[in-house]
């Protein structure tokens, strides 16, 4: 996208948040949620605070790097816990489960708003969201919580290319989502589970695969990575690693999957 085409964006989306006195943003640290804070704070200072919730759904060292990326932004952070795993709805891991994962997340966010003085919560949903499986929606709606993204009218790629125009060191990380997401719908959902998977993810990232999932089918995982990363993993040395190290962890069998990565890959067929 041309550089005047993402000013123009960018200037929609200053001019979207200038008149409200204080908002709370949903931040994950991943690209969209950045954005959102990063202008936010722009416009309104320190009336803008970005929230991530903490629960054993967030993939390892997310945490970390969502701090480290809001002081690069100059953005007011905040962490607090979320209990969605305590909720039987959620652990049940029903096609509603984003549902009641939100429904978590926004009522934490709500409190906090509260008690920053009637702030306004907002997400990092964008235009592309809104075609996808995302039962979170709803929550959203049910909460009151707004998007900006999708009401300026940014998609996935004028998000990335409007965070590379602020120098956000976030523009290109690959998507995330909550560690649940790597479990088959209808299988019922442990901390352990989840506390598996992520550990499962880190030895992949700290080997350099940026962009992965571990899938769970029972004992049996599936590992999905870039089209371009599978020859690397798959190389003796690396295939070793990754397979003693997710064994280790008490999964049985270890899969590559040869589709490669595909976001919400476990979800049921929508056509997209």
């Amino acid at each position: 996208m041309a550089t005047t085409q993402t000013s123009a964006l960018l200037e929609r989306l200053h001019a979207w948040f200038a008149p409200l006195p204080r908002v709370v943003v949903a931040y994950s640290g991943g690209t969209d949620s950045s954005l959102v804070a990063a202008v936010a704070a722009r416009a309104l200072g320190r009336s803008a605070l970005a929230v991530t919730a903490v629960s054993p759904s967030l993939p390892p060292g997310e945490l970390a790097e969502a701090r480290r990326v809001a002081r690069a932004m100059g953005v007011r952070h905040r962490a607090i816990r979320t209990r969605e795993t305590e909720r039987p709805e959620y652990l049940a891991n029903g096609l509603d489960r984003c549902y009641h994962c939100k429904t978590e997340l926004y009522g934490a966010l709500r409190a906090v708003a509260e008690e920053a003085g009637g702030a306004t919560v907002v997400s990092g949903a964008n235009l592309d969201d809104l075609g996808d499986f995302r039962p979170g929606l709803r929550a959203a709606e049910e909460h009151g919580v707004r998007h900006p993204l999708v009401e300026v009218g940014l998609g996935k790629l004028q998000v990335r290319a409007a965070a590379r125009e602020l120098g956000l060191a976030v523009w290109d990380k690959p998507s995330s989502a909550c560690l649940s997401s790597r479990i088959a719908f209808g299988v019922r959902i442990t901390v352990e589970d989840l506390v598996r998977v992520g550990r499962a993810e880190r030895v992949l990232r700290d080997l350099g695969f940026r962009q992965c999932r571990v899938r769970v089918h029972g004992d049996v995982v599936r590992i999905e990575v870039e089209t371009d990363d599978l020859v690397r993993l798959a190389e003796p040395g690396v295939r070793e690693r990754v397979v003693g190290a997710i064994r280790s962890l008490g999964y049985r069998y270890v899969t590559l999957d040869l589709e490669g990565f595909r976001s919400g890959s476990m979800n049921p067929e929508t056509g997209t």
